[in-house]
């Protein structure tokens, strides 16, 4: 497929762009009738044009016209191409400088200059050209091309179209592998089809039958075109026609976008840093901001001159690094630009909390961005990171460690196993018979994140987890006031291990069932059924004795082998039944398993 490019137009009202555009490719982007009948621009236009190395150009036509800067703003935040005309018998005008502004908020670096209707001013070609170079003196567009143009009388188009090619050739290209954010600009039903969208398609590949989001619906991709081609992939940059299921097209409208699930950040609160111009001190509280096809209100809390806190009156799909453009409520005039530098930003309640969080914003500028987002959060999921967008440096920072798809600050890991390690201690003074506190206890303590990261801090402590416990093997359990009675016990099952002892036995060693029950956690006794007590090896001892006998065997046969009565011999013989090393054949014969 050739290389694809979407470029928008940008310049002052009636300065000729959709002019330019129409001699271009042959196109009216004027679609409304009253564009027609005004001879103005209103809404976004679209045409496209093969230049002669091959490349694919997509024009996105704009408004120039002050009443329509919101619509002007739609068609150029996506586009990553800007043409800037200028008109040589005007020259440089207010609309002219609003655009510029836009431009360099949003950081674009790459377009052409066109000064156009040269016809009719050929003598003020340098005096514009002048105007323009210093005009854009401080935007990606300083050292831009300019080409005179007349398309009345078809001057400079060929130069013009050489001229574009050279630039296209320094475009870095697009991301294919990247995930989709595709801004609407238009939507439309289709009858038979259905809901259609079209937009530019900046970075990503779009599929057939790829699912996305869009308006908190999942959708599905049944078609695609690009300026009437069908196709069944489009990679970027284009513009792409877009046929989904799974939303109605009165559910959907320009400023929404279709994204890959799980790959954006949805948030309604931003901290940004305000491109140079800026001043977010003098800016009021409650201004607009474009981004994408996007507009939203934005109430404005001010770190300093540079950088704020912005709450939108809606969810946008955000990563950290996307610009965007401010624009003022009761002016015309744009103020500048932003970059997002935390999509997901701490709540602020203290006292010089917005001095404070300046100064961690303009770390956040620097390369230490991953540190400072772990250690605020002390542990946040890798996949959160991505849907974020913070770089991930490799290798990764000391500060940091990596475990089960998280990213773990090593302070946090410390005072973790400080607080699980005195924890333990605690719950062992306490009941030194517990074996160690519960697993679900240890992640509530800790305020672990996660489940998932208790076994990270276990391990860090050299602590165990066995039968849902954490324990410190340096701390043995131990049965407390129990314990002589226990030892006591334990001795005399050594000494004739298939006698269990009755109940007035072991009331006179004081064990009640908590005790025994303590004990045979800690497999210093086994009990079986009826409350027979044993010692842990008695049923392997007992095996002994059985798998001698002549298979299968009787219950008497059994207890005469083991020299034990039948209130023992039962349980004992239903134990070894359940861990299949014995089988019952009917009511009165077993046979050792496998014999």
């Amino acid at each position: 497929m050739t290389e694809q490019f979407v470029i928008a137009t940008a310049g002052h009202v009636d300065h000729g762009k959709s002019a330019l555009v129409r001699a271009l490719t042959g196109t009216e982007t004027d679609r409304w009738d009253e564009e027609r009948e005004r001879g103005l621009t209103i809404d976004l236009g679209f045409a496209a044009m093969t230049l002669e190395s091959g490349q694919t150009v997509s024009f996105v036509d704009v408004p120039g016209h002050e009443r329509f800067v919101g619509n002007m703003l739609a068609g150029l935040g996506p586009a990553p191409i800007v043409c800037l005309v200028v008109a040589a018998d005007e020259g440089w005008q207010a609309q002219t400088a609003e655009h510029r502004d836009a431009i360099r908020a949003l950081g674009i670096q790459h377009g052409v200059v066109v000064i156009s209707r040269y016809d009719l001013a050929p003598e003020n070609l340098e005096i514009v050209t002048d105007q323009v170079r210093h005009e854009l003196a401080d935007t990606g567009l300083a050292d831009a091309p300019i080409v005179a143009t007349s398309a009345v009388e078809g001057t400079g188009l060929d130069e013009f179209r050489s001229t574009l090619a050279d630039v296209l050739s320094n475009v870095p290209p697009a991301d294919t592998n990247a995930p989709i954010r595709y801004w609407v600009d238009r939507s439309f039903a289709v009858k038979g089809a259905g809901t259609v969208v079209t937009g530019t398609l900046a970075a990503g590949t779009l599929r057939l039958e790829d699912t996305l989001e869009v308006a908190d619906k999942t959708v599905t991709i049944r078609g695609l075109q690009s300026h009437g081609t069908s196709a069944e992939t489009l990679p970027p940059v284009t513009r792409a026609a877009v046929n989904i299921r799974g939303v109605k097209v009165e559910e959907i409208s320009r400023g929404d976008v279709l994204v890959t699930p799980d790959a954006w950040w949805d948030t309604d609160v931003i901290d940004v840093m305000g491109t140079p111009e800026v001043d977010f001190t003098e800016l009021g509280q409650e201004f607009s901001v474009h981004i994408g096809t996007a507009t939203t209100y934005v109430h404005c809390r001010p770190f300093g001159p540079r950088f704020a806190r912005l709450s939108l009156d809606r969810t946008l799909p955000l990563h950290v690094g996307d610009r965007f453009i401010l624009r003022g409520t009761g002016q015309r005039l744009i103020t500048g630009g932003a970059t997002v530098l935390d999509v997901d930003p701490p709540e602020l309640r203290r006292r010089g909390a917005a001095a404070r969080r300046a100064r961690t914003l303009a770390d956040l500028n620097t390369n230490n961005h991953l540190e400072l987002e772990v250690a605020r959060r002390r542990a946040v999921l890798q996949a959160q990171i991505t849907a974020m967008n913070i770089p991930v440096p490799s290798p990764l920072p000391a500060t940091v460690h990596e475990h089960a798809g998280w990213f773990v600050a090593r302070s946090a890991l410390a005072a973790w196993t400080q607080d699980l390690d005195a924890a333990v201690k605690q719950h062992y003074d306490k009941d030194p018979s517990a074996g160690g506190i519960s697993q679900q206890a240890a992640v509530n303590l800790l305020a672990l994140p996660d489940r998932e990261l208790l076994p990270l801090v276990v391990t860090e402590a050299g602590f165990q987890q066995t039968e849902g416990r954490v324990s410190n093997p340096e701390l043995r359990p131990s049965l407390g006031a129990a314990e002589a009675s226990i030892a006591t016990l334990e001795r005399r099952l050594e000494q004739d291990p298939f006698t269990a002892p009755t109940a007035d036995e072991l009331n006179e060693l004081k064990l009640g069932d908590k005790d025994l029950a303590a004990a045979a956690k800690q497999q210093r006794l086994v009990r079986l059924a009826d409350n027979i007590v044993l010692g842990p090896k008695a049923p392997a001892l007992a095996m002994r004795h059985l798998v001698q006998l002549d298979q299968p065997f009787t219950a008497a046969d059994a207890r005469k082998a083991l020299g034990t009565t039948r209130r023992t011999l039962i349980p004992l013989l239903e134990h070894l039944d359940e861990r299949g090393w014995t089988q019952r054949l009917d009511g009165n014969l077993r046979k050792v398993s496998g014999r």
